[in-house]
């Protein structure tokens, strides 16, 4: 039974590998290849920050007339994420890393640039030494310098770390828990005497107004409430009745007729003449003289404290009406 997916291939027995025509490729021939920025990078068009570790589907050469130690430098073609700008890179073997080339900035490679400097200083100084037999004793002698302070400092490190280990710390912790501690406590009683003296002066408070309140109570005296008599209800609802008169709005306007007018007094009553007086005393008291004799003499009567009382316009006209009568009978 045949496989399914055959890996191996028939070879006739005729078979030669060397008559197999070659392609010709140019040289410079680029290849698409996905890989992962291989450092931080700004693009120089857009401003846009590609951080390590982004894939790319990037375009890849070998670069031309650059070989180190007989390894190929391969170069890298890719495109910012945001403005299409084309960025490329290279591989650099001396330093087994990647070197920009152009398209972007690339970022945080302070420690590089430090690293590359120390580099450059020391061969530099090598190459001083090597021609002058001086220079070499100079930095000699820097050198012990430098070492001698260094231990200096290190000495200090050490003696201090010694006084430290003198010290007990968890003493000095407990120490500290004792003092917490105690600032509560003492935190504690400060509030609870506060209370206490808040109560004593809310309870004084509260017994001086007591005393206060039983000596107005004291010396106020005690009215005795009128003894009520069964028939005050009665009276009471009588005498409103007798106070409380209906009255006409007419008789607010004009006054009120009653049959006892208030010139009743004045005006005199109709008598029989007295035949039994002489001519003289009844021309006196004559039809004519009547009413004025009678007016006078009961003026004459009034007291002289008390006033006339004050009556309205229909109570006169029912006394002058009450005259005439008398006069026409």
């Amino acid at each position: 039974m045949s496989e399914r997916k055959v890996l191996n291939k028939y070879y006739p027995p005729d078979f030669d590998p060397s008559k197999i025509p070659k392609l010709k490729l140019p040289k410079d021939r680029q290849y698409v290849v996905r890989l992962m920025a291989p450092f931080n990078m700004r693009c120089k068009t857009c401003g846009e920050y590609i951080y390590k570790g982004k894939k790319f589907n990037a375009r890849k050469e070998t670069v031309q007339n650059e070989v180190y130690l007989g390894l190929p430098i391969f170069r890298f073609y890719i495109k910012c994420t945001r403005c299409l700008a084309e960025i490329t890179f290279k591989t650099d073997p001396e330093n087994t890393d990647y070197a920009m080339e152009h398209g972007a900035t690339r970022n945080f490679q302070a420690e590089k640039l430090l690293e590359e400097e120390e580099k450059r200083l020391q061969k530099e100084r090598e190459d001083e030494e090597l021609n002058n037999p001086m220079k070499v004793l100079e930095n000699r002698t820097k050198d012990s310098k430098l070492e001698m302070e260094v231990l200096e400092n290190l000495q200090e490190l050490k003696e201090l770390n010694q006084r430290q280990a003198q010290v007990d710390f968890e003493s000095m912790l407990q120490q500290y828990k004792d003092y917490e501690e105690e600032q509560k406590r003492l935190a504690v009683e400060e509030d609870e005497r506060e209370m206490k003296a808040m109560l004593e002066q809310a309870q004084a408070r509260r017994l001086l107004e007591d005393s206060d309140s039983d000596e107005e109570s004291t010396r106020a005296p005690v009215k005795s409430l009128p003894t009520a008599k069964p028939t005050d209800i009665l009276q009471e609802d009588a005498e409103p009745q007798a106070k409380k008169q209906k009255v006409e709005c007419w008789e607010r306007s004009v006054g009120k007729l009653s049959g006892k007018t208030a010139l009743s007094g004045l005006v005199a009553a109709k008598r029989k003449p007295n035949h039994s007086t002489p001519d003289g005393a009844g021309a006196q008291n004559g039809p004519g003289n009547t009413g004025v004799g009678s007016r006078s003499s009961e003026v004459a009567s009034l007291p002289s404290g008390s006033r006339m009382p004050v009556s309205s316009s229909l109570s006169l006209l029912g006394a002058y009406s009450d005259s005439e009568d008398s006069k026409s009978d």
